[in-house]
């Protein structure tokens, strides 16, 4: 069967490129996203919801639908190498291309008749379309003890150094957060071990040049975009 499914809202985001976005929500806290509802959905759309901290946003991987999508898949997580089923990662190379993440909801405002969802720990692509929100119920969906096939935890975090000529004395705390928080996850694909390549990562404004030496990421510049 076929369906019609409309987008109700779209992501504001740091991330405005899919190099660098962390591969799960939460990974880097201060990733703060805001997804803005259409107009017809006004404040008695989301009346309780700020009652909730968390809330599941489902939406499309519209920059990957042109790749298409594969029965199987190279998961980072087995580094790059290994396949297994679609249906058995995350990958945004799906037959529908349907996403899912959990985020925690700071704040819900209505500036200008839109109604404003401010959340925190994003993973989402800037333009992303929002197709449904539900609020996070933790009895029922909280399982911490189910097995997790090959995930195992927290994926490992490198230490992320500055560069003097950086220019890191410029920026704020925030985007100092944002771009370490980010580097430590080494957002490089998972095939790829160059530890002389400078690689650039585009967010929040700003092009980040870096490189990783040692296992540990070395912050080159930042630069505006």
């Amino acid at each position: 069967m076929n369906f019609n499914i409309e987008s109700i809202g779209t992501i504001h985001s740091p991330f405005t490129q899919k190099f660098g976005i962390p591969r799960q929500p939460d990974l880097v806290p201060a990733a703060q996203i805001r997804i803005d509802l259409h107009p017809q959905f006004n404040s008695d759309s989301v009346r309780g919801l700020a009652e909730f901290e968390y809330i599941w946003v489902h939406f499309i991987f519209h920059d990957a639908i042109g790749e298409g999508w594969a029965q199987m898949v190279r998961p980072p997580r087995l580094g790059g190498k290994k396949k297994v089923g679609v249906f058995a990662t995350r990958s945004p190379h799906r037959p529908n291309h349907i996403g899912l993440s959990l985020l925690k909801l700071h704040q819900i405002s209505v500036v200008n008749q839109i109604v404003q969802l401010h959340c925190g720990g994003g993973d989402l692509l800037n333009g992303t379309p929002v197709i449904d929100i539900k609020p996070y119920i933790p009895f029922v969906e909280a399982k911490p003890d189910a097995a997790s096939g090959f995930v195992q935890g927290a994926p490992p975090q490198l230490p992320v150094h500055w560069q003097p000529e950086s220019g890191k004395h410029h920026l704020p705390a925030q985007l100092i957060a944002l771009i370490e928080q980010s580097l430590a996850q080494d957002p490089r694909p998972a095939y790829q071990d160059q530890h002389e390549r400078i690689y650039g990562m585009a967010m929040a404004g700003v092009e980040v040049k870096f490189r990783i030496h040692s296992q540990a990421v070395w912050v080159v510049s930042v630069q505006a975009a």
